[in-house]
């Protein structure tokens, strides 16, 4: 990690060719340094900052004020810092019989903010309060309600439920790094006291990470797999030389007990969707041996998108693993026990995150926590499905290359697809998609579940998600689109997201004659849809034109036009199943 004058130096650079990013940052305490901070970690992460910054200790009245310069700011990220080291002076300063009700003070305020118009829509980043213990009760304060150890408790088990409440809620986890770090690391006193700082130089650039990784996984920019070596790695010893009985794995003290953990944390990851794949230098029989056979291994086969071992270059089977997965480079994490494999996939692909591992297994956990590889903005039940998704897109991968054309290629998936409007059971997964898709996404606007919610629910709103299954099995919802009414004529393709999983499968052909039927339901005669270039998305620069809308001269941005009179729907190997008679589009 960088320090703080590093960053500082970064901040300065001229960053003016990066995409940016907008804050509107308030605070009970000085933030004057973390917003330097901010800055150079957004530089780091490939994003230009640009931050309003309210004047020192003006909370309420930049966040309950309709009119306040924060609430007009339009900015996407709106940063609230208030500090443990004031809320314990508020404390101090409270009648005892009011104590109590600290923490539901605070979260009351939370809730309000959460209710002004000017923060809807855009995303509230609070930070938590780490604790201090004042020493007034010692540990007896654990009894005591009006004990301040007891509020801070309270007041960030409060944030949590609020933000499971609210999608454009996110918590910055200050707690979080001073459990790992100490308070003597996050808080300086003689920085305190000369500048009103509550956070150390030394923590700066911690805390600036933590809130870029919220603000990268809001974007899109999220790590979605784990790629492990095994020998030394998933297990002590080799294998190939001690067998399947001789390698260490499994309970009780020692190496053995090392690698369990880091496979517990590994399966965790899996269970919360994160793709779990192997790029092992071996002999494929050998490798996969104590998966079948140890029954102290806590992965199993199945747990695994992509199983490779072999003794080819490890940078060219990431980059088969690639092919078939087809996520981008960026979002892979890589984890080798070898400094020499390390060095070569960095080398050869450096847009893979490799950490450099501690040399001790038994630290390694310890370290990756602290990395905080995988954060995210979304979680729905179907992530845990998406494992077993890849799978089964490795084996149409497979199945691909004994057919000499596509389109029998195509026509042997047995393809079926089902067209919904937003209903309760989609709409985490449409928010999600929103949230993380990047390449097949024309215009990048990024929606929380509260907003598609809200679309829904719009009267000049059609919102069409598509599932897909095939003989290989179930794909889920793999592409949304969100129309909305420009004039009694012509409807707007305001987003259109696909997972890249389907790309190449008539998915797009198939959506867009669902869109002409339920634009042509609608009364419309003409579509309009829009593409805005970002450093992702290039793969759908020329989709409008490949469909057959017309490029509108002469507009502002890139913008395209199909009239519905005279669409010949496109073809495709899909068949429509499944039939919405609920709301609109009853067509289905």
């Amino acid at each position: 990690m960088m320090t703080f004058n590093e960053l500082k130096r970064r901040a300065k650079a001229d960053l003016s060719a990066l995409p940016a990013v907008s804050f509107a940052v308030t605070g009970d305490n000085a933030t004057q340094l973390l917003c330097t901070a901010i800055r150079g970690t957004a530089a780091e992460r490939g994003l230009r900052a640009e931050i309003l910054e309210s004047g020192f200790d003006q909370i309420e009245g930049q966040l309950l004020n309709p009119e306040s310069e924060i609430l007009r700011s339009g900015a996407e990220f709106i940063v609230l810092f208030q500090s443990s080291h004031k809320l314990l002076e508020k404390h101090a300063c409270m009648c005892p019989e009011d104590r109590p009700g600290l923490a539901e003070e605070r979260l009351s305020f939370i809730r309000g903010v959460l209710a002004q118009p000017g923060v809807s829509g855009r995303k509230l980043i609070v930070f938590n309060y780490p604790e201090i213990d004042d020493g007034v009760f010692g540990s007896y304060a654990n009894k005591v309600p009006e004990c301040f150890v007891r509020q801070v408790r309270r007041l960030n088990a409060g944030l949590m439920d609020l933000a499971e409440e609210n999608a454009n809620l996110f918590i910055c986890d200050l707690s979080s790094i001073q459990n790992k770090y100490g308070r003597d690391f996050l808080f300086a006193s003689n920085i305190y006291a000369t500048t009103e700082n509550v956070l150390s130089l030394d923590a700066l650039p911690a805390v600036a990470s933590r809130l870029l990784d919220i603000v990268c996984a809001v974007r899109g920019m999220l790590k979605k797999c784990l790629i492990l070596d095994l020998d030394n790695t998933l297990w002590g010893g080799i294998v190939g030389d001690d067998g399947v009985e001789g390698i260490e794995i499994g309970h009780g003290l020692g190496t053995g007990q090392i690698f369990r953990e880091i496979q517990l944390w590994a399966k965790k990851l899996k269970d919360r969707g994160i793709l779990l794949c192997v790029v092992s230098k071996n002999d494929e029989a050998n490798a996969k041996a104590p998966f079948l056979q140890h029954p102290d291994m806590v992965l199993r086969l199945e747990d695994f998108a992509v199983f490779i071992a072999n003794w080819e270059n490890k940078a060219d089977n990431i980059r088969r693993l690639q092919a078939v997965l087809n996520i981008s480079f960026d979002s892979m994490v890589f984890l080798d026990d070898t400094p020499f494999e390390r060095a070569m996939v960095r080398e050869h692909l450096p847009a893979v995150t490799v950490p450099e591992l501690p040399e001790d297994p038994a630290d390694w956990l310890e370290f990756l926590y602290g990395l905080n590889l995988f954060e995210t903005a979304s979680f729905a039940s179907e992530d845990r499905n998406r494992t077993g998704q890849y799978r089964a897109e490795a084996g149409r991968v497979s199945a691909r290359a004994s057919f000499a054309n596509e389109d029998d290629f195509l026509r042997s998936l047995d393809m079926t697809a089902e067209v919904r409007n937003f209903d309760s059971y989609n709409i985490p997964r449409v928010a999600q998609l929103s949230q993380r898709s990047n390449q097949f996404n024309l215009r990048t606007v990024r929606y929380t579940e509260d907003q598609i919610a809200a679309l829904a629910a719009e009267p000049d709103a059609w919102c069409l998600a598509v599932m897909l299954r095939d003989r290989f099995g179930d794909n889920g919802l793999v592409a949304a689109v969100i129309l909305k009414r420009l004039d009694a004529e012509t409807c707007f393709i305001d987003t259109w997201i696909m997972s890249c999983r389907v790309l190449r499968r008539g998915v797009e052909d198939f959506t867009l004659n669902a869109v002409v039927r339920t634009a042509r339901e609608a009364g419309f005669t003409r579509i309009m849809g829009e593409y805005l270039p970002t450093a992702k998305n290039k793969l759908v620069e020329n989709l409008f034109s490949s469909l057959g809308f017309s490029r509108i001269p002469d507009s502002d941005s890139a913008r395209y036009e199909l009239f519905i009179q005279g669409f010949q729907e496109r073809k495709n190997h899909i068949r429509l199943a499944g039939k919405n008679g609920e709301k609109k589009n009853d067509g289905f």
